[in-house]
């Protein structure tokens, strides 16, 4: 993880190696939904990679932590 970049949700996305354009980030957050109640950690479309970056964020509280909820939030709004 690079802790230069400052933190955003496009950051977030590129930190996770995925596409961080807004229209990509819609698209992704369009086409996968957490269960209601699922945590972001446990989203079946995370690799072990990506979900291991979540969930060290989450229980670090690190500087990541706030961009996670956000996009936690934004996956479990239907």
């Amino acid at each position: 993880m690079d802790t230069s970049i400052p933190h955003s949700l496009a950051n977030l996305f590129e930190q996770l190696g995925l596409a961080s354009d807004p229209a990509s980030i819609d698209a992704f957050i369009d086409s996968h939904r957490l269960k209601p109640g699922q945590s972001i950690i446990h989203g079946e479309f995370w690799t072990p990679a990506q979900a291991s970056f979540l969930r060290e964020s989450l229980q670090d509280d690190s500087d990541w932590a706030e961009e996670v909820d956000e996009l936690a939030v934004r996956l479990g709004a239907s």
